[in-house]
């Protein structure tokens, strides 16, 4: 859906925490992905430095891998992102077999939900750099994404639920099955107005997570 701004906050609930990483592996390439999702959503270095209270000659050095990334720095980052940190951490059987940059498992998809909208999101591409962005939104009882627009095209697919989806002023209800496409320069939005949870399969050009 490449909802913009996207503001992530961490889940401080006891099995997020969990799950959070305790040290950073330093064959990960983080700062790849850093750079990655910064130039994705169009941030500069001073940008995101300022908003996470670090240098940007320390932040260059980081998406270079060149200098350490302690844990709480990555949070900071992550906040300034819009991220939770978990989003640069993959199973280390994507990068052991070699197929990172071509396959995503099911159990290895990155999760990023949109703070206050009740939006899901978990992305199907395996980065960002490529031509075009797959993703899945689940889009929760009553929530509602509100109006936006951006530079692209974007495609769907309603994979379970009712969609109610609006282009230009134009309003559509989809059902399972039902799918869609539009330029996303025009301004658009979507909802679900029903008490069940609402799956869409989205194919975005450019990536704009």
């Amino acid at each position: 859906m490449a909802i913009q701004p996207l503001l992530q906050q961490a889940p401080d609930d006891a099995e997020s925490a969990a799950n959070e990483p305790r040290h950073i592996d330093p064959e990960a390439a983080i700062g790849e992905q850093l750079r990655e999702l910064r130039q994705v959503k169009n941030l500069t270095l001073r940008e995101v430095a300022e908003r996470a209270g670090i240098s940007v000659s320390y932040l260059s050095q980081l998406e270079r891998n060149q200098s350490r990334l302690p844990i709480g720095v990555l949070k900071k980052i992550s906040d300034a992102l819009g991220v939770h940190m978990n989003w640069f951490f993959q199973s280390t059987g994507d990068s052991a077999s070699g197929e990172g940059d071509v396959v995503v498992r099911a159990a290895n998809r990155r999760r990023m939900s949109f703070t206050g909208l009740g939006i899901t999101e978990e992305l199907l591409s395996p980065n960002l750099s490529g031509p075009l962005e797959l993703l899945i939104s689940t889009i929760g009882p009553g929530a509602d994404s509100e109006d936006y627009s951006h530079d692209g095209a974007e495609a769907g697919l309603v994979l379970s639920g009712t969609l109610d989806l609006w282009v230009s002023g134009r309003y559509f209800r989809l059902l399972e099955g039902d799918s869609f496409s539009f330029k996303s320069t025009e301004v658009h939005r979507c909802a679900n107005p029903t008490e069940a949870p609402t799956r869409v399969l989205w194919v975005i050009t450019p990536p704009h997570y």
